[in-house]
């Protein structure tokens, strides 16, 4: 094993890359973090130029996900896959060449982590493909939906997952995210939000609205025939647009 082994830190969220990159100075100080990126395409570039030990890839990415950056670096480093879905994770793990930390990031795991990649340092990186194929087929369409969003509220950012989201609403250039008991703006357009929400949780409503059917209580018709959402948890109703109101339909 090097003595200063090195490695690089790849997820789109600066927030998720800066919690785990901070873990893994407490948890293996001798491990030098080389390099940070925020997609597939600039993993790759980085393993390349700087030869890292180690790569922690998230798996879930927009354009080429970690997936597709593994087949390119597998040979070239020890992987250590990032995700949210622990399904995901072991079916990978328990092939044995690979490991894997989950969000949000636990000590405990990834003190695992760091005992295995010590002992496998001492290797040269395992032959993935059987793996890569493996979590290929355990993601619909090759990637994962979204699990959570990094938030702001004044001068504070938060980490809210989707199952504490009511419902996402337009707002402008931003988005502003509505929980049972407060409201965040994140910059991620709802066109976008709606490509990466689960289809069966998250429902377009509105041009402008996402709403998570978990906190959907009813629908009311006013005396134009216009359809609005009642909300668990919430007091305002959310109006529906004619373009969904099929969804509602035998209800």
């Amino acid at each position: 094993m090097p003595a200063s082994p090195t490695a690089v830190v790849v997820d789109d969220e600066r927030l998720m890359r800066e919690q785990l990159v901070a873990r893994l100075k407490d948890a293996w100080p001798e491990l030098q973090i080389i390099g940070e990126a925020g997609n597939g395409s600039e993993a790759i570039a980085m393993v390349q130029s700087l030869e890292p030990d180690v790569v922690f890839l998230d798996i879930s990415m927009p354009g080429m996900d970690g997936i597709q950056a593994a087949r390119a670096i597998a040979r070239a480093a020890h992987i250590v896959f990032v995700t949210a879905h622990d399904e995901h994770a072991i079916a990978a793990f328990e092939q044995g060449a690979v490991d894997y930390v989950l969000k949000p990031f636990s000590t405990a795991r990834l003190a695992e982590t760091v005992a295995r990649l010590k002992d496998r340092l001492r290797e040269r990186p395992a032959n993935l493909d059987n793996i890569l194929s493996l979590l290929a087929s355990k993601t619909r369409n090759g990637k994962e939906y979204l699990r959570w969003v990094t938030a702001s509220q004044g001068n504070t950012t938060s980490l809210i997952t989707v199952e504490q989201i009511v419902y996402f609403r337009a707002d402008n250039k931003y988005t502003v995210v509505f929980t049972k008991d407060r409201e965040a703006v994140i910059r991620r357009p709802i066109r976008e939000l709606a490509e990466v929400v689960d289809p069966d949780v998250f429902w377009q409503i509105h041009r402008s609205t996402l709403v998570n059917l978990n906190y959907m209580a009813g629908i009311t018709r006013d005396f134009r025939g216009h359809l609005s959402v009642k909300l668990k948890e919430r007091n305002e109703s959310l109006p529906v647009s004619e373009s969904y109101v099929h969804l509602f339909k035998g209800m």
